[in-house]
């Protein structure tokens, strides 16, 4: 993977494909780039693909005190313009999804189409503040074996397939307990995405898995009634990460509407 130096980190990122139509894929938690392989591979062919790893995820380092929306957000604007990319359609999966929305926030002139994914608008209550800081000490205190255990399983469908499993725990399993902790903080910290939906002027795709543990299919429907001019697609069988329990269907839904949405 190559890596951008940031002022005070290092960003790893896939890049693949060639040409001015570009993708920018951001991951879920405690995921990274790598979760996005079979995108990466099936839309290379018609587009540059770029998917960064956050801060302490995957390769990149170090891990911040929290992984803010706006830190993460300044992060792929520059690794963009380190790229001398002015416009992508952009991807973003449940934490992906969230960084997604604050990018649009802070330079919607970047984003030519949006596909969000099993994620939701709203902010965290103070219950949920409160149980990711209880995560991340976890994640701190025991480490990525217990992230593993602890959350792997909901990312999937009830009964997930083996191997599907075993690949996510290995990418969990690709960070740092640090990493993880910000993370959990960051989306902890994170604005209330609603008042944003109405201000969405780009074709936008609502993906959601039928048997999402995690973010149920009725904030995708919240999400599609929010945004102008959106469609919803509900992925058969699928948990949290569709794009890994059924990588062709959703890759070829991305491509279809990504190629749709360039010039």
């Amino acid at each position: 993977m190559p890596s951008a130096r940031l002022s005070d980190a290092t960003l790893h990122y896939l890049d693949a494909g060639s040409g001015n139509d570009v993708v920018l894929l951001l991951h879920a938690f405690p995921l990274h780039a790598g979760m996005w392989e079979p995108q990466v591979k099936a839309l290379a062919a018609r587009f540059r693909v770029i998917a960064p790893d956050y801060r302490g995820m995957g390769q990149s380092r170090p891990a911040p005190a929290a992984s803010t929306m706006e830190l993460l957000a300044g992060d792929v604007i520059s690794l963009l313009r380190s790229l001398g990319v002015r416009r992508a359609s952009v991807a973003g999966c449940s934490m992906g999804g969230y960084l997604a929305f604050e990018l649009y926030r802070r330079a919607p002139e970047l984003v030519r189409a949006l596909a969000l994914c099993d994620t939701r608008a709203g902010a965290d209550t103070v219950e949920g503040r409160q149980g990711r800081e209880t995560f991340a000490q976890n994640a701190l205190a025991k480490g990525l074996s217990w992230v593993a255990d602890e959350f792997c399983p909901k990312l999937l469908r009830p009964d997930p397939d083996a191997a599907v499993l075993a690949r996510v725990r290995a990418l969990a399993a690709e960070g740092t307990p640090e990493g993880v902790a910000a993370a959990q903080r960051g989306m902890a910290l994170r604005k209330d995405s609603v008042p944003t939906l109405s201000r969405i002027q780009v074709p936008t795709l609502v993906v959601v898995g039928e048997h999402d543990q995690l973010i149920p299919p009725s904030e995708a429907k919240v999400l599609q009634a929010g945004i102008p001019g959106s469609r919803l697609s509900v992925v058969p069988g699928a948990g949290h990460l569709p794009n890994l329990e059924a990588p062709a269907a959703v890759s070829q839904q991305l491509g279809a509407f990504f190629a749709a949405a360039a010039p």
